[in-house]
């Protein structure tokens, strides 16, 4: 292997586990850190700089962060089921407890002349309007609601995202300059594309939830409901109540929150009822667990055969039981048992078995090309469709996906639009910008605190069950306080700050190798990676973290690094008699629309720690 290129920023990114697997790619250890010290607005804004709605993802986020956490891989001794660190709910902690950051938002240049639309204000079309409008675009957002937010607003019950939390965070949005345009629904892209503006990103997400073909759907329709739609009906009030029976249909997040939502409306048995096992449910775990936390049973491996009915009147269900079957390339198939026909007896079902993008209002003759799925054909990585003013994002470019994903689709968007409307190859993606910043302050000192703790991850309080379930206006999750949050961050490793090796300087005492606690570094032979990995301290066979390796040394032997495990600890640069090892802060800023003049809006002044 040739020596571990550390300018290359894509090397220390994936390091960044976290950070890496976050599709906005937020600083997580960064924020993390500040929080630890009391800096929760810094902390708000080193997130707003990129996932645009902490407060919100704090709630609601689907968290591919956290299975990607360091945390989870090196404890195992340390408990029975490691857990990573609570990064979403510390998120909610920096919104919750931020002091007034109105002042320290962007502020708009004067207009530059261009004319930009957004359809939809959901969170791709808002993170657009964000990006751009305080580089002097004219950014107007059209929505057929009477609120922004889009699915954050419509589809996501009160009682896990209040109402004024979407209210202030969109609210940041349109103080930078765009103009809402509420209760004005698009329904034709001709129309849109005739007034003129320079670009138009489609961000109106996916919005027709899935049907069952099957006996007595028709003759009971009065009963059955689409999961999506009906979510709408309760968050604008026009659902109060359900009846006391009510069976739930899918296993993804909207039927966890649909069942939820019929709990606090009156259903007494209220049951989820899926074809596929508890651990193939496109849920998310916690929602799963929640749902299950309020008495909500999860019925698997039923496939729904038949709505019973008499006289147009829902009696109940009828199920086949399957079992999973899976083929020599793991494809699996659902095989009926041959168990008797379950009936299950409800009063009214709720269908959330999937949803399709749906783009009546885009005529098919305005230059805008469709593949077999109804999606749009767009150029990779640009959102750019095969109108090249016209790009698309979040739910409505690749199909439903969830906040976090809308919002890297919004800035990747946001990027094209500029580059397009300032006369740049849009297919160029300019380069995130990375700093690598020593935080030596002694010999025995960091700049950061590298004693990691051995806490388990710390339980978010609930409100009591009686007055949670009582009402969908009530939030369940209280969030942490700050001394609870102190402890939770102290959890993080510190993945951010890298030990960085510097050959010239190292005279093989091997004395890091004795002090390292994860026997990661190992001082041997080149070799081809396959083989290193093999001849270390301890084998290294995660093969998605890199090996981290030096150029050769005096004895010819290299050091080896194995970064899957390693603490960020800083003993091995604590030990070393010739400083050859160094933590050394890696920060990472993704590239934004008007190059980097987002990222250093909130970029806080380095600060020892008291």
């Amino acid at each position: 292997m040739r020596a571990t290129d550390t300018a290359d920023p894509a090397y220390f990114h994936k390091v960044v586990d976290c950070q890496w697997a976050c599709p906005a790619h937020t600083p997580v250890p960064e924020y993390i850190r500040l929080i630890a010290q009391g800096r929760y607005g810094d902390a708000y804004m080193i997130n707003w700089v990129s996932n645009v709605f902490p407060g919100i993802l704090g709630r609601t986020c689907d968290r591919p962060c956290e299975p990607a956490c360091r945390r989870g891989r090196v404890e195992e001794a340390n408990a029975e089921k490691p857990e990573p660190v609570a990064i979403c709910r510390l998120k909610r902690v920096a919104a919750d407890l931020k002091e007034d950051v109105v002042a320290r938002m962007p502020r708009s240049v004067p207009a530059n002349g261009k004319r930009v639309a957004c359809v939809g204000a959901g969170p791709s079309s808002l993170t657009v309007a964000r990006d751009l409008a305080p580089l002097g675009y004219q950014v107007t957002v059209f929505d057929g609601e009477r609120k922004a937010g889009g699915f954050m607003h419509q589809q996501i019950p009160r009682f896990r995202l209040p109402e004024s939390v979407i209210d202030e965070e969109t609210g940041y949005v349109f103080a930078l300059g765009p103009e809402f345009k509420s209760g004005q629904r698009i329904d034709s892209m001709k129309a849109l594309l005739a007034e003129g503006y320079d670009a138009i990103f489609v961000g109106s997400g996916a919005p027709r939830g899935r049907d069952l073909d099957i006996p007595g759907r028709q003759e009971a329709a009065t009963h059955i409901h689409i999961g999506i739609d009906w979510l709408a009906s309760v968050a604008f009030g026009h659902v109060t109540s359900v009846p006391k029976r009510v069976i739930v249909l899918g296993g993804g997040n909207t039927a966890m929150d649909c069942c939820r939502s019929a709990r606090r409306l009156g259903g007494e048995d209220v049951k989820v009822i899926v074809r596929s096992g508890f651990d193939e449910m496109k849920a998310s775990p916690w929602e799963k667990e929640d749902a299950q936390h309020e008495g909500i049973p999860i019925i698997n491996m039923h496939v729904p055969k038949a709505f019973v009915h008499e006289g147009g009147k829902l009696l109940g269900m009828t199920f086949e039981v399957v079992r999973a079957e899976y083929d020599a390339s793991g494809k699996r198939k659902l095989v009926p048992t041959g168990e008797p026909d379950p009936f299950f007896a409800c009063d009214e079902v709720l269908i959330a078995v999937g949803q399709e993008n749906a783009f009546p209002w885009i005529e098919r003759d305005c230059g805008i090309e469709f593949d077999q799925w109804g999606l749009p054909v767009l150029k990779e990585g640009t959102f750019q469709s095969s109108l090249p003013t016209v790009f698309f994002g979040g739910d409505a470019a690749y199909g439903p996906k969830n906040i976090i994903t809308a919002v890297a689709h919004g800035h990747e968007a946001a990027v094209s639009i500029d580059r397009l409307l300032t006369g740049q190859d849009v297919a160029v993606r300019p380069p995130p910008r990375t700093t690598l910043m020593s935080q030596k302050m002694g010999i025995h000192e960091w700049g950061y605190d590298n004693d990691p703790s051995n806490d388990q991850r710390y339980k978010v309080p609930w409100a009591k069950a009686e007055k949670a379930l009582a009402s969908i206006q009530v939030e369940v999750e209280l969030g942490f306080d700050a001394r609870t949050a102190l402890k939770e961050a102290g959890r993080c490793l510190n993945c951010d700050v890298q030990t960085v090796f510097t050959d010239k300087l190292c005279i093989e005492c091997d004395a890091c190798v004795d002090i390292c606690p994860m026997d990661c570094i190992t001082f041997t032979a080149p070799g081809d990676e396959t083989d290193l990995r093999q001849r270390l301290n301890a084998p290294a066979e995660n093969t998605d973290q890199a090996l981290y390796v030096s150029g050769a040394l005096k004895t010819g032997r290299v050091l080896v690094k194995d970064e899957d495990v390693c603490l960020h600890c800083g003993l091995c640069a604590e030990r070393c008699p010739t400083g050859a090892w160094d933590m050394q802060k890696f920060l990472l800023h993704t590239a934004k629309a008007g190059g980097d003049a987002m990222n250093r809006v909130a970029v806080p002044q380095e600060r020892t720690p008291a």
